[in-house]
């Protein structure tokens, strides 16, 4: 290991030889220290630092302006994203943070550029502590990964077997003015508590732990890397229409990649993992489900589904009203079950009425002898259960001419051919 900061980083500014950087720079010691060394190595054209202001302090706009000023003495223009902390889909604050400051970073990396965040092995050590009390496999037990894609460039932590203090000792070398956010000692914030009270007892114990602890995670992250090439396979023989998974087929995957393999297919398509104990429900779920139930298992704003042998993953549906209506020509139509309506085309000469499902609906579609049920188009046209109550009917007085775009009579075609204009529904339903 080097035994400064700036040798440290010089080696591994050699293994990304041209690559523009972008410093996650909040204006604490740690990501200060990354800086300072950065502008006396890169470029400055190759070399800028984003300050993501996520506005959850009184002091955040003078951070702020703290971070402009350093960036002006060291040559290094600094970005500030202001973002907006969702608190709404059930987690932390921290990890609510976390989510919209990388979301910044995604929106601000140019192609081939990398953000550079000056985690190091202290931070690696609570992560594994964290991913260990959380039940995690050897995914998780990797702890941070050094690089990673993220939006048009790469996540980059060249740092994660340096000790934090060879990043102090950087900060007191040059005198360089520093930050201080109170929430990083706030005890009733999970890492806070591991950082003031379970780390320095197990280092008191063991003066070893952060160096084995951070072997161990390397060592997992092999393991890990390892598994994927077998699960990722493996889950290709699984995927299935519109998105969804062969539940039994998922099953019956070993321990080891049921776990991995359901957190790619969530993340894939913008959802979060579960927790441990939410996977082993779901699993429950499919063991025991008949054809009769509909499992479902939630967590913060994503839910999965099982229906028809297959898992279905979506946002969490919001709750809405199902006897809400309106008129509608053609305008834009947002819909409170989820979803637009529109018109691909001129205005209806009449308004037709929009609703939902109430029961007993009939309709005879284009093309068809008989007059239908809505329950057996439904079952018929394979339409998922939670789908059904939030399909848009369209009616022309008391007649139904359309169930969303998937069925339309013969009168209800005649209108929108008469307008030169075709009903459009987007589905934002999740699955």
């Amino acid at each position: 290991m080097s035994h400064s900061l700036t040798d440290h980083l010089a080696q591994a500014l050699d293994t990304a030889p041209g690559v523009s950087l972008v410093v996650a720079y909040s204006g604490g010691p740690d990501s200060t220290a990354l800086l300072h060394a950065l502008a006396s190595h890169m470029p400055r054209p190759a070399l800028r630092a984003l300050h993501v202001d996520h506005g959850l302090h009184a002091d955040s706009g003078a951070w702020a302006s703290h971070c402009r000023r350093t960036g002006d003495a060291l040559g290094v223009p600094v970005e500030v994203a202001r973002v907006t902390v969702d608190l709404s889909q059930g987690e932390g604050i921290e990890a609510a943070a976390r989510r919209a400051r990388h979301t910044a970073f995604a929106a601000a990396l140019r192609p081939g550029e990398r953000i550079v965040l000056a985690h190091h092995r202290d931070d690696q050590v609570e992560t594994v502590l964290l991913k260990l009390l959380r039940g995690a496999g050897p995914e998780g037990l990797a702890g941070m990964r050094s690089l990673r894609p993220l939006g048009a460039g790469m996540l980059w932590r060249p740092l994660l077997d340096l000790p934090r203090a060879i990043l102090l000792e950087h900060v007191s070398a040059h005198a360089l003015a520093t930050l201080h956010d109170p929430s990083n000692d706030d005890p009733l914030i999970a890492r806070g508590y591991l950082r003031a009270t379970v780390v320095p007892a197990l280092l008191a114990r063991w003066p070893q732990a952060a160096t084995s602890i951070a072997h161990s995670a390397r060592l997992c992250l092999a393991a890990a890397d390892t598994l994927r090439d077998a699960w990722m396979d493996a889950l290709a023989g699984l995927h299935r229409g519109e998105g969804t998974l062969d539940a039994r087929g998922w099953l019956a995957l070993p321990l080891a990649w049921r776990a991995p393999s359901l957190e790619h297919w969530l993340h894939a398509r913008g959802l979060s993992a579960p927790t441990t104990a939410q996977r082993e429900q779901l699993e429950r779920q499919i063991r025991e489900g008949g054809a009769e139930r509909l499992p479902l298992v939630g967590w913060r704003h994503t839910e999965v589904r099982v229906w028809r042998g297959r898992l279905w993953a979506m946002r969490r549906l919001p709750a809405f009203d199902p006897e809400w209506s309106a008129a509608w020509q053609g305008e834009p139509l947002n819909l409170p079950g989820g979803g637009r309506l529109t018109l691909d085309g001129t205005r209806l000469a009449q308004p037709l009425q929009v609703r939902y499902r109430a029961g007993g609906e009939t309709l005879r579609p284009q093309g068809d002898r008989h007059t239908r049920e809505l329950r057996d188009l439904f079952q018929q046209g394979a339409v998922p259960p939670w789908r059904r109550p939030r399909m848009p009917l369209l009616w022309a007085d008391r007649e139904l001419v359309a169930v969303g775009t998937r069925w339309i009579s013969e009168r209800g075609r005649r209108l929108f051919d008469d307008a030169g204009a075709t009903p459009v529904w987007d589905e934002d339903t999740g699955a």
